[in-house]
């Protein structure tokens, strides 16, 4: 084994944890269903080692994303399904059919090109895979992407076939009714349940609008994040050092503080 390609030993220690004689309890009792949120956790640290600039962190990172793949592959070869090969033919063959202009020929297309023909690609593959030309606009959006992606997605596939805003002052025009229909179902005491619909609508049109100005909103609630978590831990410094808690300061003093903490960032403070 230690002579082998690095990929082929990898398949092999995959399929000595899955041997009923002699393998890992653990790694022989798990299925496509109790591995898929380990797939996901590991794609969220491979992201996690992106943002930090951490090149050994994503080496590492993308190995476990990659035991992933072959965690799913050896047990669809168990079951007679498709093996780790099969997976790899697959989407080399998916990469060049989707880059004609790069494996066929070139025809001068750039970046927004590519994207429009990527897409309408895609939209080719999904009739084909549906056995018809019937495919709807939506179909193969995931249902298991988180909320925000997904309806950046829906919206962008929508958008495609002129189901769009025309500008973004009207999705503001938009974002103020919806706030305003959550304001009414406040003031009626109204069901948790319609609440939470209301809340669902105003996130939706927000992220229409972070769509029409070109800005990711998940990055755009992340970087809010950091904001406030920069902030709040400001309130927490100057409060210790004055000898005090958050719990024990009132709103007002801890609105101040905040504010410095702003004043400060924006000085380069």
């Amino acid at each position: 084994m230690s002579d082998s390609k690095p990929i082929d030993r990898l398949l092999a220690i995959m399929a000595k944890l899955r041997d009923p004689e002699g393998g890992c309890p653990w790694d022989r009792e798990q299925t496509f269903a109790t591995i898929a949120p380990y797939t996901i956790e590991e794609a969220y640290e491979v992201a996690d080692a992106i943002d930090h600039g951490d090149m050994a962190a994503l080496k590492d990172e993308l190995g476990d994303l990659l035991f992933q793949v072959v965690f799913y592959a050896q047990m669809s070869k168990e079951q007679g399904g498709f093996d780790f090969d099969a997976i790899a033919q697959a989407i080399a063959d998916k990469m060049i059919r989707r880059h004609p202009h790069v494996f066929v020929a070139a025809d001068g297309r750039d970046s927004a090109g590519q994207t429009k023909a990527w897409e309408e690609t895609k939209a080719t593959e999904r009739a084909a895979k549906a056995g018809s030309d019937d495919a709807g606009i939506l179909d193969g959006v995931a249902r298991t992407l988180p909320p925000m992606t997904r309806a950046l997605k829906l919206q962008r596939r929508a958008a495609r076939v002129g189901f769009d805003w025309d500008q973004p002052a009207t999705i503001l025009d938009k974002l103020a009714e919806e706030a305003g229909e959550i304001a009414h179902e406040i003031a009626i005491a109204a069901p948790h349940d319609r609440l939470e619909d209301e809340m669902g609508d105003l996130l939706f049109v927000c992220v229409n609008l972070a769509r029409k100005l070109d800005v990711d909103p998940e990055r755009a609630l992340k970087r809010a994040n950091g904001k406030f978590e920069r902030r709040f831990r400001h309130i927490e410094t100057e409060l210790k050092a004055a000898g005090r808690s958050p719990e024990a300061a009132s709103l007002d003093e801890m609105e101040a503080l905040w504010q410095a903490a702003k004043g400060l960032e924006k000085s380069g403070g």
